[in-house]
């Protein structure tokens, strides 16, 4: 009987050893598979550690070089963005359009049956569902994606915690790297530094509610809405409610209460399967660290069960039922 081939997006990081580990142990074919997306030290040293516990499981390892699509359909994507006074969400866009998407093309066209990542969520029955660890899950992230590539796709860690997954690694010998994953893998822990390499500094006026001067920023992209910290204000703390992109001013507030929102309005809305009938009614995030809360989704306007703090333009929101992630949507 002819093995089902797996390609595993080996990134050099405990989940995905443990996902390539799991599924060996499985009786599937197994390779490896580094995606090299930047030029950057955090790139080289986790190419490395990706041979490494390739060479370890004893599975074929491979490169596949993406810094060009990646600088293309993510950095600029990014950097465009935030030029537009919102505030991206790249890992979002990465697992659509490269990790799940152009890797998954390309491992199909050599005749690969899945494509698995060391991603906390899980399927069942083409649903995508939570993880089993309600604090690493990483489903938020994946709400872009569609049929078509769920049926290809394994997430072999979905069903442990952080703590078993680390567990399994002892046991299949692999070693455990401190790193974890970055969040924005492409500013290299230093979001600051690459903004001002690559938006430069774009000086304007800091202003209140009124719209009396109060201060001076160096540029609205170094800011996202609800910010407390590095305001750089006397006499805080100050919130950053809002940007005026035509004006270049940074409008700021004492009240943390003018943060609060009742609705939203929602674009690029993907739904993972069939498109409901509305209005629709779920729980929702509407940031990854953010908690679950009842609304009402009609069309593309959203409505909270409770008002919302700092909702901010550019991030996602996310769509759940019964632990399901029906799809989501890009905050206008």
């Amino acid at each position: 009987m002819k093995k089902i081939k797996v390609a595993v997006a080996i990134s050099g990081g405990v989940d995905s050893a443990v996902a390539a580990a799991l599924l060996k142990k499985q009786g599937f074919r197994v390779e490896g598979f580094f995606l090299n997306l930047f030029n950057s030290k955090h790139f080289r040293e986790s190419k490395k550690r990706a041979k490494e516990i390739a060479g370890i499981l004893k599975i074929p390892f491979f490169v596949i070089d993406l810094r060009k699509e990646f600088k293309k359909e993510i950095i600029n994507y990014f950097l465009a963005e935030l030029k537009k006074g919102r505030t991206p969400n790249p890992c979002v866009l990465c697992n659509k359009e490269i990790k799940l998407g152009l890797l998954l093309d390309k491992i199909r066209k050599k005749g690969f049956d899945f494509l698995a990542t060391g991603h906390y969520a899980r399927l069942c029955q083409g649903k995508l569902l939570k993880a089993k660890d309600k604090n690493k899950d990483q489903s938020y992230f994946l709400w872009m994606i569609n049929q078509k590539q769920l049926k290809h796709l394994l997430f072999p860690i979905g069903d442990y915690t952080k703590k078993e997954v680390k567990n399994l690694a002892q046991r299949f010998n692999l070693p455990i790297f401190s790193q974890e994953s970055q969040e924005i893998c492409f500013a290299q822990k230093d979001l600051d530094k690459f903004l001002r390499k690559n938006l430069k500094l774009k000086k304007g006026f800091i202003v209140d509610i009124q719209g009396k001067k109060i201060g001076e920023h160096e540029g609205l992209w170094f800011y996202t809405i609800g910010q407390r910290k590095a305001i750089g204000l006397a006499g805080g703390p100050y919130y950053v409610l809002d940007k005026n992109i035509n004006k270049n001013n940074l409008i700021v507030t004492k009240n943390k209460k003018d943060l609060l929102s009742q609705e939203l309005n929602l674009e690029n809305i993907n739904f993972i399967g069939e498109k409901p009938r509305f209005p629709i009614k779920f729980k929702v995030k509407i940031r990854y660290g953010s908690k679950f809360v009842l609304a009402v989704l009609d069309k593309n306007k959203l409505i909270f069960k409770q008002k919302q703090l700092a909702v901010t333009p550019g991030q996602s929101t996310v769509f759940y039922k019964n632990g399901q992630v029906l799809g989501g949507g890009i905050i206008k």
